[in-house]
């Protein structure tokens, strides 16, 4: 998390690949120059103005204050690091619910805190259902993922914790039951679970669960903040320490036995040999294009993880020779948070990864075949590196067609800001403008809400008004949760796409989803976790701009493909595995 590099680990392959970028005429001299301003690309697209951005939390009813430590005073990386957000439905009333992950002190649980579950009443506004729906905990909370476990047909969810994790099965009747015991999912020992995701990595069709692990730690013996110790320091200040110099965990793989109990297979799938990187934000997309899902995992301080499914089984890791474990420049990068998208428009999934502050944002253009190059520099997102940085996405957010990029900003040491006004401690959030031609600009008139500065966490995208645009929920820290409410410019048209497995995994993770509109294309993948430990809305948001027809090309985990030519633009698309397109619920522009 703290910007200390190790030394990096070379392949031949990525030295080779770092030579043009260090020798081109616009990036050397800027390095070497400390010149930190974006590269500028042709002149915008837009003829139509950028959404506008308002938050509606209060009136909304997300009004809970989500505690996490003492900002003022942090001993402990366990005080910094929580939580993730999920925008889901849970009662499958068309709608979608919240679920925010909350934390407590050192010294005990404050009144009031809890992770919150928020029913959508379908008003505008939600109800807080946490107690009654069997939520209510107010442990040390991170991360989030949703997934349908047991093919029941309601979406589970599980919460990494400080502690122990926790399974909560969806019963359908608008309760949740912790099933970790019963599902095999105890642990031995206090761990630090981080991201987690579903994905059905031997393509049986039900869900299995990855987890990655942080850092090891015991509270009761662990260092406090000291200028004495190179790791609990920071620009001369005395903070938390960590992660360097704490031991690192290997991750986790649980394999779903069919009958609602898991098996630890970390072992021998391989997972548990992938040693030595602090794993925050876990996401699993089939990264390579071969037919099986992959994981990627944003690692701190340490290199980041590209687990490649051997179809097997097993896992190997290549982030290094595919060009996402370290920067261009062979820096080991504080990995936070994960987006996943389509930012260039040619039918293959592109990365965004957020870092801490002094670190540029990663911006990683997917060549084919799950071979990456960081295209930050180039896409003009590189100079923004005040703030540290968290949940992120590569989404659509004014329905133009050409998939944005947003995050969320918040510093982990408040002391700092005392010593050093440019590090500030509470921060803003950050758009960047898609131009459609493989470049971005910065967004600085998308309404005063989105430059109101938080210590921000998890975030996550979804249509919460289903009014056709995608809308944004904030976990803050020592503060209640943001719901930026999306008014998009009405003249771009849009189109959802919501899979149900039926060989497949029912919640259909996994699934990868092709747009062709206009003459153009744009792929998409469902996830059960992304942004910084957070889950998105299931329901695919695709922009269409000035188009009002599209083609959809669905290629489920099973490995089928199924085509749906001329669909209707400003519509939610219900597509079942092998039963084509069926009659979905009402979805209006209103």
């Amino acid at each position: 998390m703290k910007k200390r590099y190790g030394t990096p680990r070379w392949t031949r392959r990525n030295l080779l690949r770092m030579v043009p970028a260090l020798c081109g005429s616009a990036l050397l001299p800027r390095m070497l120059s400390g010149e930190q301003s974006a590269v500028r690309g042709k002149a915008a697209q837009g003829k139509t103005p950028f959404s506008k951005f308002t938050d509606v939390a209060k009136a909304a009813g997300l009004t809970a204050t989500m505690y996490y430590g003492v900002p003022e005073a942090v001993t402990y990386i366990v005080e910094e690091m929580g939580g993730g957000c999920a925008f889901f439905d849970y009662d499958n009333d068309g709608w979608m619910d919240i679920f925010l992950l909350g934390g407590r002190t050192l010294e005990g649980v404050p009144e009031g805190a809890s992770n919150r579950l928020y029913r959508n009443r379908r008003d505008g506004t939600f109800e807080d259902v946490t107690k009654e729906a069997g939520l209510w905990d107010a442990g040390w909370a991170v991360g989030v993922c949703v997934g349908d476990y047991n093919n029941d047909g309601h979406e589970d969810l599980f919460v990494t914790y400080y502690g122990q994790n926790k399974l909560y099965r969806n019963n359908g009747n608008g309760t949740f039951t912790d099933v970790t015991k019963e599902a095999g999912l105890l642990h031995e020992g206090r761990r630090f679970g981080a991201g987690c995701t579903f994905l059905d990595y031997n393509r049986d069709g039900f869900v299995d669960l990855f987890v990655s692990n942080y850092v090891e730690i015991d509270l009761a013996h662990a260092a406090k903040p000291s200028l004495e110790i190179l790791n609990c320091n920071y620009e001369g200040v005395p903070v938390a320490c960590g992660p360097k110099g704490l031991k690192a965990r290997p991750q986790v793989l649980y394999r779903n036995n069919g009958d609602g109990t898991f098996t630890d297979v970390s072992k021998e799938s391989g997972i548990a040999s992938f040693r030595g990187s602090y794993g925050l934000t876990a996401v699993s997309w089939d990264i390579d294009e071969d037919g099986w899902p992959d994981i990627f995992v944003a690692c701190d301080t340490t290199p980041s993880l590209l687990l490649l499914n051997n179809r097997d089984g097993t896992f190997r890791e290549e982030g290094l020779m595919r060009g996402v474990a370290i920067s261009p420049e062979g820096m080991e990068l504080a990995g936070m948070g994960v987006g996943v998208g389509d930012y260039d428009l040619d039918g293959r999934l592109d990365i965004v990864k957020t870092h801490f502050q002094l670190q540029p944002t990663g911006l990683y253009h997917n060549l084919g075949k799950g071979e990456f190059e960081d295209s930050a520099h180039q896409a003009g997102i590189s100079s923004e590196r005040s703030y540290v940085s968290w949940g992120t996405g590569l989404v659509d957010l004014d329905n133009d067609g050409h998939p944005d990029i947003f995050w969320v900003t918040g510093n982990v040491y408040a002391e700092v800001e005392k010593i050093n006004r440019k590090f500030p401690y509470k921060g803003p959030r950050v758009l960047y403008r898609n131009r459609g031609n493989g470049t971005f600009e910065r967004v600085l008139d998308g309404g005063a809400d989105l430059e109101a500065r938080y210590v921000s966490r998890g975030c996550a995208f979804g249509d919460f008004d289903n009014d056709g645009d995608l809308d944004i929920v904030i976990m803050n820290q020592h503060a209640p949760p943001t719901l930026l409410r999306n008014d998009c410019p009405r003249e771009n048209h849009w189109l959802k796409v919501r899979l149900e497995g039926t060989h497949s995994n029912r919640s259909a993770i996994g699934a990868r989803v092709l747009v062709r509109y206009g003459g153009k294309v744009q792929a998409q993948a469902v996830l059960s976790q992304a942004s910084y430990v957070s889950a998105n809305d299931p329901r695919l948001h695709f922009g269409l701009g000035k188009e009002t027809t599209a083609e959809v090309e669905v290629t489920w985990p099973s490995g089928k493909a199924e085509k749906f030519p001329a669909q209707k633009a400003d519509q939610l698309l219900t597509i079942v595995e092998g039963k084509g397109i069926v009659p979905g619920r009402p979805f209006s522009r209103n």
